[in-house]
């Protein structure tokens, strides 16, 4: 079991790390453009976690229903399902954006942008929308490829995209002989190209596989809407949680300055970076929780959660706090700008090994909605980020400064991370370990 969960986990992790390369490689040339461009950038980013939210939501819905149906030995539904949820997943996301770019102006000074800042986030908008449309086609197209058990070529798709943007990232931000280069907007540029480059491949790759089906279309919507919504809504929800949640955070922190708010960036991107075996694993142990799920083996549910636990726990805390020691080195490469690098050092020194903890609430509700208990997973982001994360982190930093900041948002990570495991402990309960039996049914909590 460990092996093959790794044989899995390892092509996402890979992908996953090249994927948010992207907006890491972003963050570090536009920082040599200067703090107010970085700045500018760290304001889309809770805007991006809403975007990431609403695609996740449609991918976890996407692993979960086609999972199920091939652990049913359901081919026929598993292909309509296959091109529903692609095609309803391009509209939603093309409606979402669309919206928040007639919305620009109210999100950015709701957020506390200055004048100046609004005007290079405008250069940045349009371009980073468009790029942001077409990456979401291309992780509709990957969950579409996990829930079939396929992992390599999204992995390996994930750092063909990233690499093209490593190249094109200097080339259109700073330019190359008589092309001057487009600044901040140079970056969402260089993102759109790359994305829409992997999203040829990826539909190539597609076109061969079997997996999609133009018959019985409208038969199927009709019967799987509502399940296909009581997974996505939910799953949505506990993923646009964190998008609320860093709203509030900005918030929070842009009344330390837009020097803070830029190292603050930094290190929300670097935190993406760091878990990225967690995410690795939230993307490969669904469809395979789904498949037991699918077959009623209740027993490797709970020892794939057991595993991955103690890989996640164990793996965070020797990355966090070796990343913890080397914080002020780690900073210099990112950061151009020596108050920006101080700031970052600080918030990175203190976070780091914290990380261990978040991820084990991330695994737990991954695990949540794989197992059709989409209210549960809501009810944990809610707790670990409104009852945990923004009050430790409110209170750090009107305590403490942006030193505060980083022990509450460390703080907020244990608390969430130590309530997520008792809260799933709780459902499946520890009796009949032994004997393979439970405690608690988890069939009749999904019907109730």
């Amino acid at each position: 079991m460990g092996k093959t969960l790794w044989r899995q986990t390892l092509p996402m992790a890979m992908g996953v790390m090249a994927l948010l390369g992207f907006n890491l490689i972003d963050s570090i040339f536009i920082a040599r453009l200067g703090t107010q461009p970085l700045a500018a950038q760290s304001f889309t980013f809770p805007v991006a976690t809403v975007i990431i939210g609403v695609q996740v939501g449609f991918g976890i819905a996407i692993a979960a229903l086609i999972s199920r149906a091939l652990g049913a030995d359901e081919q026929a539904r598993a292909r309509r399902l296959g091109t529903l949820v692609l095609v309803g997943g391009s509209a939603a996301m093309l409606v979402l954006l669309l919206v928040l770019w007639l919305m620009e102006s109210i999100i950015f000074r709701l957020l506390g942008a200055s004048e100046d800042t609004l005007a290079l986030i405008h250069q940045y908008w349009g371009p980073w929308l468009l790029a942001s449309w077409v990456g979401a086609l291309l992780y509709l197209g990957y969950s579409l490829f996990r829930a079939h058990g396929e992992t390599r070529l999204p992995g390996r798709m994930m750092v063909l995209t990233s690499l093209l943007n490593l190249v094109l990232d200097p080339v259109l931000i700073f330019g190359v002989g008589p092309f001057d280069g487009w600044g901040l907007a140079g970056a969402a540029w260089a993102t759109l190209i790359s994305f829409a480059i992997g999203l040829l491949i990826l539909a190539r790759s597609l076109s061969k596989r079997d997996w999609l089906s133009g018959t019985g279309l409208r038969q199927e919507a009709v019967s799987s809407l509502g399940r296909f919504l009581g997974i996505a809504l939910p799953a949505m929800a506990s993923q646009l949680l964190p998008a609320v949640s860093a709203l509030a955070a900005t918030g929070i922190v842009a009344r330390l300055g837009e020097t803070a708010v830029a190292a603050w960036g930094l290190a929300a991107r670097l935190e993406t970076f760091v878990i990225l075996v967690v995410l690795g694993l939230t993307m490969s142990l669904p469809p395979w929780l789904g498949r037991s799920f699918g077959a009623g083996r209740w027993q490797e549910i709970r020892a794939l959660m057991n595993l991955a636990a103690r890989v996640v726990l164990i793996w965070q805390l020797v990355i966090g706090l070796l990343l913890s020691a080397l914080a002020g080195p780690l900073a210099g490469l990112l950061a151009g700008n020596e108050e920006v690098r101080d700031m970052l050092a600080t918030l990175l020194h203190v976070m780091l090994p914290s990380y261990a903890f978040l991820g084990i609430c991330m695994l737990v509700v991954s695990a949540c909605n794989a197992l059709g208990w989409p209210r549960r997973a809501v009810t944990v982001s809610f707790m670990r980020l409104f009852v945990c994360y923004l009050p430790c982190l409110s209170l750090g930093a009107w305590l403490g400064g942006l030193v505060g900041l980083g022990i509450g948002a460390a703080v907020g990570n244990v608390l969430a991370g130590a309530l997520a495991w008792w809260s799933y402990r709780r459902i499946l309960g520890d009796k009949g370990r032994d004997s393979g039996s439970m405690a608690f049914d988890p069939v009749r909590e999904h019907l109730s």
